[in-house]
């Protein structure tokens, strides 16, 4: 049986991304994933933030046109609040793209992906793949998602608070229009979050996000519902594609780590908890992961892991999590309406740019050291 150190569960940004560090650390490091393309499955809308585009290398040429506008919209659709930046903020991904360029870097670091490989559970050190023979891990990671089995496999906490999201995503005819994201805030469309509309003039995205119990239709009924009408939405120039998929918003959960392996991505909830923005935080949280299990491989000190304690994240989003808590209150679309109307004063359209423009969505936890603009981390 063959035996390796680390067996990275997900073929994802987060595990891709792990796996790449760890690979830079020598360890032996293999990744599977169902999947049998990286093209299928796809769950995320793409939308990088300004901080993420400033601190990591992503190949430009898997990047949209900047978006700086935002328009947000109440139940009504009637007076939205335009928000402008100086900067570009958002830039959406080809995302396909963008995890085969993860898998050829996490393979040029030394990492073993192998697609169409399906985890079917570990016990004793030893796991079992349909598609391969089983094999003896000193280590595994779970990025596989926010219904994380690894999860349940290690002993660790799963993700409880969940929106479900669905999403088509078609080409545009390049034309005049200026990048606009466009939200729209109204519970019987999208009950605990928002329909959006992101555009960016080569390419339309409109979805709708909440919370499942609160959609007896289904998330698929309220989507074609509101891409019939949805504000800013070009007209398809091309195929239709449809993205869906579970959103955890409860926050960084506490039991991330454990002597057989830690979690990393949707597994570990790392997603901002009011924006329910996900990749961002994967990228961080995946350094301080990647950091931890190879101090953990090399010394087989389970203090190492004590670094990697959901508890400890938990209390830097205490602020985003009571916002979180109150958004998902909003189920009436008078009340919506009148938070929207606030956001039209100067206070209120302060701290709605907070929200959609500033840095601190998502802290700030890995072991990087800043150089130039971006967040190197050395192997060794």
């Amino acid at each position: 049986m063959r035996t390796i150190d680390v067996l990275v569960v997900g073929a994802g940004l987060a595990g891709l991304h792990t796996a790449r560090l760890l690979a830079l650390h020598g360890l032996d490091v293999v990744v599977v994933d169902k999947r049998r393309s990286l093209a299928a499955g796809v769950r995320t809308t793409g939308i990088f933030v300004r901080r993420t585009l400033d601190d990591f290398d992503l190949p430009e040429h898997l990047l949209g046109p900047g978006v700086r506008d935002v328009v947000l919209y109440p139940p009504s659709r009637r007076d939205p609040v335009r928000l402008t930046s100086e900067r570009d903020e958002y830039r959406v991904a080809d995302m396909p793209g963008v995890y085969e360029h993860a898998r050829r870097q996490a393979e040029a670091a030394g990492a073993e992906v192998r697609l169409g490989t399906r985890y079917d559970g570990a016990a004793g050190g030893v796991v079992r793949l349909h598609g391969w023979e089983p094999v003896r891990v000193r280590f595994l990671v779970g990025a596989d998602g926010a219904r994380s089995r690894v999860a349940r496999d290690l002993g660790l906490d799963v993700n409880r608070r969940l929106l479900v999201g669905a999403e088509l995503v078609h080409p545009v005819a390049a034309g005049s229009r200026v990048p606009t994201f466009h939200c729209v805030l109204d519970p019987r469309v999208a009950p605990g979050y928002l329909g959006w509309v992101i555009d960016d003039g080569r390419h339309a995205h409109v979805g709708v996000a909440g919370y499942p119990r609160a959609m007896p239709r289904g998330v698929r009924h309220l989507l074609d519902e509101f891409a019939a009408g949805a504000p800013g939405r070009a007209a398809p120039t091309g195929p239709v594609d449809r993205r869906g998929g579970l959103i955890p918003v409860g926050g960084v959960l506490r039991r991330l780590a454990g002597p057989g392996g830690l979690l990393v991505g949707d597994a570990a909830g790392a997603v901002s908890p009011l924006t329910a923005g996900g990749l961002d935080p994967c990228l961080r949280l995946s350094q301080l992961a990647a950091s931890v299990a190879v101090a953990y491989l090399r010394s087989g000190d389970p203090r190492e892991l004590r670094r990697y304690d959901g508890g400890i994240l938990r209390s830097r989003f205490r602020g985003r999590l009571l916002l979180r808590r109150a958004f998902a209150g909003m189920r009436s679309p008078a009340l919506v309406e009148a938070a929207v109307g606030a956001m039209r004063g100067r206070a209120g359209r302060a701290a709605a740019a907070r929200v959609l423009f500033g840095d601190g969505s998502f802290p700030d936890v890995g072991p990087g050291r800043r150089r130039g603009g971006r967040t190197v981390t050395a192997p060794g």
